[in-house]
Formats: structure tokens, C-alpha cells, sequence
């Protein structure tokens, strides 16, 4: 019987070290994972607290387990198993009051002025009970180990149950009902743990000649070390349980955090496409309106200006004719008539670049042949032409797109390429329209060419392509040619404010 009592209060010390063991491990591990329910740094006194006291269990079982085989145990190991106990009390001590210390509360700091001053009071009455015994130095270990326990083990606990009741309390109010629970849980085993340290060795010295582990065995039939285990467990269990929940609260506000995020992401990517939206048809409206604007002022220079210089033109022909034959005379009217005739030619160029007759009336294609031959007039620029497109008229819009970049590019290579050659193709498949200006002349590096207050003709290239839906790739390197290409898909075609607008009028050839 005997020695089944032994071997089952060696398993009692081992699962009761191993608890307070795992606790000290796992402790400052799962709350470095959720440092919202402590501070990590207070947690560390606690930790230690597990540590150090399940490694004094362990030394419990070892003692008497040398007991149980008839082996004397040396008095250092049971002074040191001694030092072990009062060291892991002592960090349960700190933990709770620095726990307390911190609390900005002035009602905390004055309970925790209270509670050290009745400590201190409890002390002495305890120090003043064992001095009124008379001591042999044979019972000086026990002495000592039940003045720990009375002095530092249940002030301890006792705390330490205050400090997780209260922390429990709070997390309760605050909507965390389950994490609150699970603290007043390890709080109330604290509490019971703060009991069982009133149960010492039997010593002729009060409350421990009444109270102790003799008289517990003999009326509950198992050790107080079996119910400290427990507690230990129930402990560990709900600390551990505790930051758990904690770690989960952190983890569903962390995915809501990161849902609300996403949403954000997505309300900014709605934004983003509606602003791009927005943007497209802005520069769309803003091409049709400023080829309506061309097209206006081409036709006021057609219908008011040209109609003026041709009737000058004539009343200077029927003036010459009127006039008697005076050489200074005649050579004036010659010279008026000259510069009418240059001022209506000029008109009639300018009539065309606004808005050429030949890009309503016939297409894209023509457009760009009267571009090549006009080039070639004006700049000397010799300009080949590649037509692998179908002869269908497109969305006007586009049209005017294609002929305004070409236009835009042939300058720019008139200008800068220091050539006389350039090429244009136009190149259409069953999904996009393709048009291409390339040159061999100096090139440049398009990427430090489009910086302010330079490449504004390139950008207005890029808006222009970009208002049909289109894209403008520019590869080019000093020395190298240029390339100059437009893609744009291919559109239902539609009638337009722009198509409209342009066949309102058609340039004569003014004389």
C-alpha cells in the first residue's frame, strides 16, 4: 500500500511540474503571437514562475523517489529544491505587483499601497508566531519551507488570482465574453492554488499544527499535491486558452481589416476604371471638338476670306482694265494681283491643313496620299506609301485619329530626323487598324524626349490614339530611325457629331 502511495504521488509531482512547466514555455511563445491580452514583458515574471516551479516539483519527485528506493538525500538537494521554491514564488510576486504598479488607475495604486501594507503586517505575524516556538536545528528545512509557503506562496497566488480576475473583468466589459471567462477561470484556480499553500508539513506551530498535509490525507484519502496538480493544469489550460482566443479575436479582426482593405482596393480599382472611362471619352470629346473648331474656322476661311481675296482679285482685274496705261500704275495693280494670288493660295493650304477635303470625301487612304504629295511640295521630304487595308471608309473619328498622327509624325521627321525619307503603311487585320511612320534619319530616346517642357507633339499623338481606344508605340535610339506606330481596334462605325460636322462644308479650289 505503501508503496502504490508512492508511486502515485511521483506521478502527481511529475504531471504537476510538467504543467507549470509547459505554461512557463508556452506562455511568452503564444503571447508574442497576441501581445494585446498582456504586455509580453509582464508576462516574463509569470513565465518564470512556471519554469522554476515545476523544475522544484521535479526536485519534489526526485527526493522522493531516492526516498521510495531507501536512498538518504543529500541536505544541499533538499536546501536547494528549498531556494527553487522561494525563487519561482518570488517571480509570482513580482509579476502581480508589477502588473499593479503600472496600472494608471490612482484606485489601483492605492490598493496596491493596502494590499503591501497588510502584507507587511501579515508577515510579522507570522515571523512573531515562528519566533514564539522553540525550534530544534534538526527542523529548520521544514521550518523554513512552511515559512515560504505561509510568507511567500500565498501572498503570491493570492495576487496573482487578483491580477487575472480583474484583467478578466475587464476583457469581459469589453465584449470579449469568452476571453474574460477563461481568466477568471485561471484566476479562481489561482485563488484554490493560494488555499492549498495553507496545507504544510506538520510543525508544532499554528495554523500548521492543525492544518496539514497529514490531517488532508487523512480526510480527503489523497495528497494535497494531487489537488495542486490539478489546479496547476487548470491553470495552465485557461492562460494558455486565454491568449488563444485572443490570437483568434486578432486573426477575425486582422481578415475583417484585410476585407475592408480589399474592398477599399476594389472601391479604388471602380474608381480608377470610371476615372479612365471618364478620361477616354474627355479626350474623345476633346478631338471631335477641336476638329469641329477646325473645321469651323476652315469654312469661314472658304466661304468669308477666299470670297473676299477672289472678289479683290477680280475688282483689281477690272480696275487694271478701267485705268488709262500708266506704267507705275499697272506695275502696282500687277503686284496686288500677285499678292492676292499668293494670299488665296496660301488660304487654300490652310484650308486643307485644318481640315483636308479629301479625308471627308474620300477616305483615309486619299487623305494620306494628298499628305505625301503636300510634304514633298512644302519640305522636300520624299514619302513612300504602304496600303495593305481595305478601302471601306472607318468610324470617322478614327480616320481623323490615323491622319493626325501621320501629320504630327511627318512634321517631326521633316524637322528633327535629318533625312529626306520617311515611310507610312497602313495595315489593317479583322481586329485593328495599324498605321506606322518610320524614318532612318538621327532617332532619340523616347523615354527622355516626352519630359516637360519637350514632347508635348508626342504626348498629343498618345491622347489622340488613346481617345479611339487605341495605343502608340514610339521605338526609336539615337542614330537608329524613328518608328511611329498607331494601333487602334476596330470599331462599328457610327454616325458621329464629327461626321457631321465635317461634311458640312467642302473646299473649293480657290484660284
Amino acid at each position: 500500500m505503501v508503496e502504490a502511495v508512492r508511486f502515485d504521488i511521483v506521478i502527481v509531482f511529475f504531471i504537476y511540474g510538467l504543467a507549470f512547466f509547459s505554461m512557463g514555455m508556452l506562455l511568452p511563445i503564444e503571447a508574442r503571437r497576441s501581445p494585446s491580452l498582456f504586455n509580453v514583458r509582464l508576462l516574463w515574471p509569470l513565465a518564470f514562475f512556471g519554469v522554476i516551479h515545476g523544475i522544484h516539483e521535479w526536485l519534489e519527485m526526485s527526493l522522493e523517489v531516492r526516498s521510495w528506493f531507501g536512498l538518504e538525500s543529500p541536505a544541499w538537494l533538499s536546501w536547494l529544491r528549498l531556494g527553487v521554491l522561494v525563487t519561482s514564488f518570488s517571480f509570482l510576486l513580482f509579476f502581480g505587483l508589477q502588473f499593479l504598479y503600472l496600472q494608471k488607475k490612482w484606485h489601483t495604486r492605492r490598493a496596491l499601497g493596502i494590499g503591501v501594507s497588510l502584507f507587511g503586517l501579515y508577515v510579522l505575524l507570522i515571523l512573531a508566531t515562528f519566533l514564539s516556538t522553540n525550534r530544534a536545528p534538526a527542523h529548520w528545512l521544514e521550518h523554513a519551507d512552511v515559512f515560504v509557503r505561509y510568507v511567500l506562496a500565498v501572498p503570491a497566488a493570492a495576487l496573482a488570482a487578483y491580477v487575472l480576475n480583474w484583467q478578466g473583468r475587464q476583457m469581459g466589459s469589453e465584449s470579449h465574453k469568452s476571453l474574460g471567462v477563461s481568466l477568471r477561470l485561471a484566476a479562481a484556480c489561482f485563488a484554490l492554488y493560494c488555499l492549498t499553500q495553507f496545507v504544510v508539513s506538520p510543525l508544532d506551530v499554528f495554523p500548521a499544527h492543525y492544518i496539514n498535509t497529514t490531517t488532508f490525507l487523512n480526510l480527503a484519502g489523497f495528497p494535497i499535491q494531487l489537488v495542486r496538480a490539478v489546479l496547476a493544469v487548470g491553470i495552465t489550460v485557461s492562460l494558455i486558452r486565454s491568449i488563444q482566443i485572443m490570437e483568434d479575436e486578432r486573426q477575425r479582426q486582422f481578415t475583417a481589416a484585410q476585407q475592408g482593405r480589399l474592398e477599399a482596393l476594389e472601391r479604388v480599382q471602380r474608381d480608377l476604371v470610371e476615372r479612365e472611362a471618364l478620361r477616354r471619352e474627355l479626350l474623345r470629346h476633346t478631338v471631335i471638338t477641336q476638329e469641329e473648331e477646325r473645321a469651323r474656322i476652315a469654312r469661314e476661311l472658304h466661304d468669308e476670306t477666299a470670297q473676299f481675296l477672289t472678289a479683290l482679285s477680280l475688282n483689281l482685274a477690272t480696275l487694271r482694265k478701267s485705268l488709262p496705261d500708266v506704267p507705275n500704275l499697272r506695275e502696282m495693280l500687277d503686284r496686288l494681283q500677285s499678292l492676292s494670288a499668293q494670299m488665296s493660295r496660301g488660304i487654300y493650304r490652310m484650308v486643307h491643313d485644318l481640315r483636308p477635303a479629301q479625308l471627308d470625301d474620300l477616305g483615309l487612304v486619299a487623305a494620306l496620299y494628298y499628305l505625301a504629295e503636300e510634304e514633298q511640295k512644302r519640305t522636300g521630304l520624299s514619302v513612300s506609301l504602304e496600303i495593305d487595308a481595305p478601302q471601306a471608309r472607318l468610324d470617322p473619328l478614327i480616320e481623323t485619329v490615323l491622319f493626325r498622327v501621320a501629320q504630327e509624325a511627318l512634321t517631326n521627321v521633316a524637322r528633327h530626323a535629318e533625312c529626306d525619307r520617311a515611310a507610312v503603311r497602313l495595315l489593317s487585320n479583322q481586329e485593328a487598324v495599324i498605321l506606322q511612320v518610320e524614318d532612318s534619319g538621327a532617332g532619340f530616346a523616347p523615354e527622355k524626349s516626352i519630359i516637360p517642357p519637350h514632347g508635348f507633339g508626342l504626348a498629343g499623338m498618345r491622347e489622340r490614339a488613346e481617345s479611339v481606344g487605341g495605343q502608340l508605340n514610339i521605338q526609336s535610339s539615337p542614330g537608329q530611325g524613328t518608328l511611329v506606330e498607331v494601333k487602334v481596334p476596330l470599331l462599328v462605325r457610327q454616325s458621329t457629331a464629327l461626321e457631321e460636322a465635317a461634311h458640312e462644308y467642302h473646299p473649293l479650289d480657290i484660284g
